[in-house]
C-alpha cells in the first residue's frame, strides 16, 4: 500500500513492478483515494540479469498519458537487506536521467604521434562496438545512438554515432579520434604534449541517447572512463550505462509519499547435479528414519526461523522424487502425539500442516481452476450485494434479498467442490487417505475424526483461502475490490462450515461470533448437505483410481494479451503485428481478437512440435517466442521477459508429452527467401539448432530438484549456529540423562532420540562445510574467468 500521495486530491492510482526499466507486472487502479491499498502479491522467477528493482506509482488519466508520481529503486545488491520484511519506503522523483538500463563495449587507446615539425602528441582512439539491453521506448525497440565526448577543464571534444533503427541491441562499430593536446587557444604550443597532470584531468564521457524524430532525444545512460588508466595501453571493456550525477536529486522528495513493500529475493548458485548427492540422499531417507524428529528433513525445519522457509524447497525436493506421502504421514503421526482433542486436529501451524498446505498449492493449482475459476468470475464480474450483517448494511439494503444472493453463490460454489472429487490429483487422495487413517487411529471412539482430519485441509486450508484469496491462487488477476472481498469472505467462512459438518452439532451453531452467521446457517441444516460433503471426503481420502473416462472438461491453464505476426496476410506489402487475446487449456492453444470472442485460430496440444525463443535479430522485437506445428511457425511477442518465459514454460510442460516432437528448430525467422540463422534457403530445411526441451520424468510439475537442493543447503548454511547449539543439546542429553538444566537454549527443539538426532546432525555439518569448499572453489573459478570488463561482469561506474 501507499499513503499521503501528491497531488494532494483524491485520485485513481496504479503501481508497476519494473526490472530496470523493463514493466513486468501492473497492480489493479485503486479509485479515488491518497492512501491506495493495493493487497496484491507477484511471484517470479526472474529470466535475465538486472540492474535494479523498481516500483512506480502512477495517477491513472482518462483521456491523457498516465503520469508518474513517484518511485521506489532497489539495487540488486541491496535486496538481501530488505528481504522477508516489511519496509516503508519514501517514493523519489521520476528523473529521465535517472532511467537507465543497458551496457556498452568500448576500446579505448592512446597512440603517440610524430607532428610535421617534429614534436610528440598523443592521440586518443575510440572504438564504441555495440551496446546490448537498451530499454524499450512506449513499448517499442529504440532508435538510438551514441556521442562521445573528451572533456576537461578547458575542453568538451565531442562527435557522434549515426542512428540505429528500431534496435535494443545496436552494432555501431564506429571509431573516433580525438587529440590529446591543448586548446586552440595555446596558438603557440598547439602540437605541446599535454603534460601529466592534464591527463589527469581528462575523461572520456559516452552518452546513448533514443533519437526523438520530431520530439526531444531521450536520454539513455552514459558512462565515464578517465584518460589516466589508458596510458600506452588498450583498453577494451564492457560498462554498464549508468545515470546522470544529478539526476534523481531533488529538494521535494519528502512531498511524493510513501509505498510499503514486502519483497522476497533469493539468488541461488546452483553447481551441477553431482555436488549434491549426499545432502540429497540424507533428506529423502528422512521419512526412513526413527523417530522422525532425528531425520534431516524435520532438523531443517526446527533449526529455520520462520519453517515456511524449509518447507517451499522441502515439499518441492520430496516432490520431486516421489517421496513426500511417506514423509507427511511420519511427520502428522508425531503431530498426533501431541493432540489432545480430536477437534483440535491439524490446526496449528506445524511441519506437517505445512507440507501439507504447499503440496497443495503446487499439486493442485490447475484443480482449482478447473474447479472454482469460473464460479468466483462470475462473483468479480456480475457482483451481487451480499452483506449479511446488521451493522454494515448501506441505507436502501435489503437484508433478505442479500441473504438470497449469499445462499446462491454459496450453494453454487459449494455444488462446484462436492462434484470435483474425480478432478483432485491423486498425490492428494494419497495424502489425505494417509491422514484420514492415522486420525481414525489415534482417536478410535470418534466416529467424524477421519472426516475432520481430511476437510480441516480440504476445505479449511484450500478451497476456503482460493475464495477468499482468488489472486493469490491465480484464479484472478487482481485483488478484489472491498465489496467483492466481503462478499468472498462471507462465502469462504460459509463453505469452512459446511466442510466441517461431519464433526459439528446443530447444537454448536449457538457457539458463532456473529448471530446474523448463525441465522444463516439454520438455512443449511439439511441432510443432503451432511452426505455431500462425506460423499466428497470419502472420494478424495480413498486411493482408488480417479482418471476420468476421456469426457471430462478441459484444464484452463493460462490467457493473456500478446501480439502475434500476421500469417500469410499483408498490409501494404509487409506482414504485421497484431494484439490479439490468447488462451492455453489442456487440449489447445488458441487466439481471439478479444477476449470472451470465439478463436480466430486453434491449435490443437497435440499438434504442438516445439515451442522456443526466438532470436531478437527476426524482427528487431524483444521477448518473443515461436510456437511450431504442422503449418508454419506462430510467431509472438509477449509484454515483458517474465511473461514470455511463464508462457514457454506453460506451452512446453503441456506439450512434454507429444510423440512427435521436434529435436532441432531454427532460432530465427525465414525472411526474403532465407533463414536468418542458417542461410537455409528451403523453408522446410530442418532446424539448426538443438530444441532447449527435453521431456522429465514428471509431466505436470516443473521442479529443479539441484536448485532445491541448494536452497536447502543455504537455509543449513545460515542456521549453522543453531545446528551446533542442538548439536550441543544432543550431547548434554546423552551424556546426563535425566532433567534438562539447559532448558533456555533448546526447549523449543524436538528431541526424541538424541543419540539419532546427534549422529544425522553430524552427517549435514560435515556435508555442508564439504559444500561450502565447492563453492569457494566454484566462485575463484569464476571470478577468473570472468574477468571483471567482460561481458558477464561488466564494469560498474568509473574505471580507477
Amino acid at each position: 500500500d501507499a499513503k499521503h500521495l501528491v497531488p494532494n486530491k483524491m485520485r485513481d492510482f496504479f503501481c508497476t513492478i519494473n526490472l530496470d526499466q523493463e514493466e513486468v507486472f501492473r497492480t489493479q487502479v485503486v479509485e479515488k483515494s491518497l492512501s491506495p491499498y493495493f493487497g496484491e502479491e507477484f511471484y517470479f522467477e526472474i529470466p535475465r540479469t538486472f540492474q535494479w528493482l523498481s516500483f512506480y506509482i502512477y495517477d491513472k488519466s482518462v483521456l491523457q498519458k498516465d503520469l508518474r508520481i513517484g518511485k521506489v529503486s532497489i539495487k540488486k545488491e541491496d535486496l538481501c537487506n530488505y528481504t522477508g520484511k516489511e519496509n516503508w519506503f519514501m517514493l523519489q522523483p521520476v528523473d529521465s536521467n535517472s532511467e537507465v538500463q543497458g551496457k556498452v563495449h568500448l576500446e579505448l587507446k592512446l597512440n603517440e604521434l610524430i607532428t610535421d615539425n617534429g614534436s610528440v602528441c598523443q592521440q586518443l582512439v575510440v572504438h564504441i562496438k555495440e551496446c546490448h539491453g537498451l530499454p524499450l521506448i512506449n513499448g517499442q525497440n529504440c532508435d538510438p545512438y551514441a556521442t562521445i565526448s573528451l572533456v576537461g577543464p578547458s575542453r568538451n571534444d565531442q562527435k557522434k554515432t549515426k542512428v540505429k533503427k528500431k534496435t535494443s541491441n545496436p552494432q555501431f562499430n564506429e571509431t573516433f579520434y580525438f587529440e590529446v593536446t591543448r586548446s586552440s587557444s595555446y596558438t603557440k604550443k598547439s602540437q605541446f604534449q599535454v603534460e601529466e597532470e592534464d591527463i589527469e584531468k581528462l575523461e572520456v564521457r559516452v552518452d546513448l541517447w533514443n533519437n526523438g524524430n520530431l520530439v526531444q532525444d531521450i536520454f539513455l545512460g552514459e558512462i565515464k572512463v578517465p584518460v589516466k588508466v589508458l596510458r600506452n595501453d588498450s583498453f577494451q571493456a564492457w560498462y554498464l550505462l549508468q545515470p546522470r550525477e544529478n539526476g534523481n536529486k531533488s529538494s521535494k522528495t519528502d512531498d511524493l509519499g510513501s509505498l510499503r513493500l514486502n519483497i522476497c529475493y533469493t539468488e541461488d548458485c546452483v553447481l551441477p547435479s553431482e555436488y549434491y548427492t549426499p545432502l540429497r540422499n540424507l533428506l529423502l531417507k528422512s521419512s526412513d528414519v526413527q523417530p522422525i524428529s532425528a531425520s534431516a528433513a524435520y532438523i531443517l525445519s526446527e533449526v529455520c526461523r520462520d519453517k515456511y522457509d524449509a518447507v517451499l524447497p522441502l515439499v518441492r525436493l520430496l516432490l520431486h522424487h516421489h517421496k513426500l506421502v511417506p514423509f507427511v504421514a511420519a511427520v502428522a503421526e508425531l503431530d498426533l502425539k501431541d493432540t489432545q482433542e480430536a477437534n483440535t486436529i491439524f490446526r496449528g501451524n506445524s511441519l506437517a500442516t505445512r507440507c501439507v498446505d504447499e503440496m497443495m498449492k503446487i499439486v493442485g493449482k490447475h484443480y482449482l481452476k478447473v474447479t472454482l475459476k469460473p464460479v468466483i468470475d462470475e462473483i468479480c464480474e456480475s457482483p451481487k450485494p451480499c452483506e449479511i450483517d446488521p451493522i454494515k448494511l448501506r441505507e436502501g439494503d435489503n437484508v433478505e434479498v442479500n441473504m438470497e444472493n449469499l445462499r446462491y453463490y454459496v450453494d453454487k460454489v459449494f455444488r462446484e467442490i462436492v462434484r470435483s472429487s474425480i478432478s483432485c490429483p491423486t498425490l492428494m487422495c494419497d495424502v489425505f487417505y494417509s491422514l484420514r487413517h492415522l486420525a481414525a487411529k489415534r482417536f478410535p471412539n470418534d466416529p467424524h475424526v477421519q472426516y475432520s482430519a481430511v476437510s480441516s485441509f480440504v476445505f479449511l486450508r484450500f478451497f476456503a483461502v482460493a475464495v477468499v484469496s482468488p489472486h493469490t491462487f491465480h484464479l484472478r488477476p487482481h485483488h478484489p475490490d472491498a465489496q467483492t472481498s466481503r462478499t468472498l469472505t462471507l462465502i469462504s467462512k460459509a463453505i469452512q462450515t459446511l466442510g466441517s459438518w461431519g464433526s459439528l452439532t446443530k447444537s454448536k451453531l449457538s457457539s458463532f461470533k456473529e448471530t446474523f452467521m448463525c441465522e444463516f446457517f439454520k438455512t443449511f441444516q439439511e441432510e443432503k448437505f451432511t452426505e455431500s460433503v462425506k460423499k466428497f471426503l470419502d472420494d478424495v481420502s480413498s486411493t482408488e483410481s480417479k482418471e476420468p473416462s476421456g469426457v471430462s472438461e478441459p484444464v484452463h491453464l493460462k490467457e493473456g494479451e500478446m501480439y502475434k505476426r500476421a500469417q500469410g496476410r499483408t498490409r501494404i506489402g509487409k506482414k504485421n503485428f497484431k494484439k490479439r487475446w490468447f488462451c492455453l487449456t489442456s487440449r489447445e492453444f488458441t487466439y481471439h481478437k478479444q477476449q470472451d470472442k470465439e478463436p480466430i485460430f486453434t491449435i490443437p496440444i497435440k499438434n504442438i512440435l516445439a515451442v522456443e525463443k526466438l532470436d531478437e535479430s527476426s524482427f528487431n522485437k524483444k521477448n518473443m517466442f515461436q510456437v511450431l506445428h504442422g503449418e508454419k511457425p506462430l510467431y509472438i511477442q509477449a509484454n515483458n521477459c517474465v511473461e514470455a518465459s511463464e508462457w514457454i514454460e506453460a506451452l512446453c510442460r503441456v506439450t512434454r508429452c507429444n510423440q512427435k516432437r521436434l529435436s532441432f528448430y531454427h532460432p530465427s525467422a525465414f525472411l526474403n527467401g532465407n533463414w536468418l540463422c542458417c542461410k537455409a534457403t528451403t523453408e522446410s530445411t530442418e532446424g539448426c539448432a538443438r530444441c532447449t526441451a527435453d521431456v522429465p520424468a514428471d509431466t505436470q510439475i516443473e521442479i529443479d530438484g539441484d536448485r532445491e537442493t541448494e536452497r536447502i543447503y543455504s537455509l543449513f548454511t545460515i542456521n549453522r549456529s543453531k545446528l551446533q547449539k542442538l548439536e550441543e543439546a544432543c550431547g548434554s542429553i546423552a551424556v546426563y540423562q535425566g532433567p534438562r538444566k539447559e532448558s533456555d537454549d533448546y526447549s523449543n527443539f524436538t528431541i526424541e532420540d538424541s543419540v539419532a538426532t546427534f549422529h544425522t546432525l553430524q552427517q549435514i555439518i560435515d556435508i555442508v562445510e564439504k559444500l561450502n569448499e565447492s563453492h569457494e572453489k566454484y566462485q575463484k573459478k569464476r571470478s577468473s574467468s570472468a574477468t571483471y570488463g567482460s561481458e558477464e561482469n561488466p564494469i560498474v561506474g568509473k574505471v580507477s
